[in-house]
């Protein structure tokens, strides 16, 4: 299956949406669409999963490289609602305790109502 990937951005914010299969051969074009929006200045990188349906352990790499890079920055990667397969392959690795992760977009803005108060 194919990867496709859009991106919105607010500010210094960038949501990257991701659907299909995060792979060795689909990695590559993840990791250029962060470096991309990571060189236009965004330093937070909001990463909505809910559409991914696999991820191997190349797609995990991209993503710590990509989380390493923001918070460089001083910003961070979060990712948001991924399926029950991804959120099992992070706990298995303990990158569920590494990685900011939200159930939805809902309570990713209620998180980030409550950080501003």
């Amino acid at each position: 299956m194919e990867l496709k990937i859009s991106s919105q951005s607010h500010a210094d914010c960038v949501t990257v949406t991701v659907r299909g299969e995060i792979d060795l051969y689909t990695a590559p074009q993840l990791r250029s669409e962060f470096v991309h929006a990571l060189d236009d200045g965004a330093h937070r990188l909001i990463v909505d999963m809910s559409r991914v349906e696999f991820c191997d352990s190349t797609g995990l790499n991209v993503l710590l490289s990509a989380m390493k890079r923001s918070r460089e920055k001083g910003g961070d990667l979060i990712l948001v609602a991924p399926n029950s397969a991804v959120t099992k392959l992070l706990e298995v690795t303990g990158l569920d305790s590494v990685f900011t992760i939200h159930e939805s977009t809902e309570a990713l803005s209620a998180a980030g109502s409550n950080a501003s108060r």
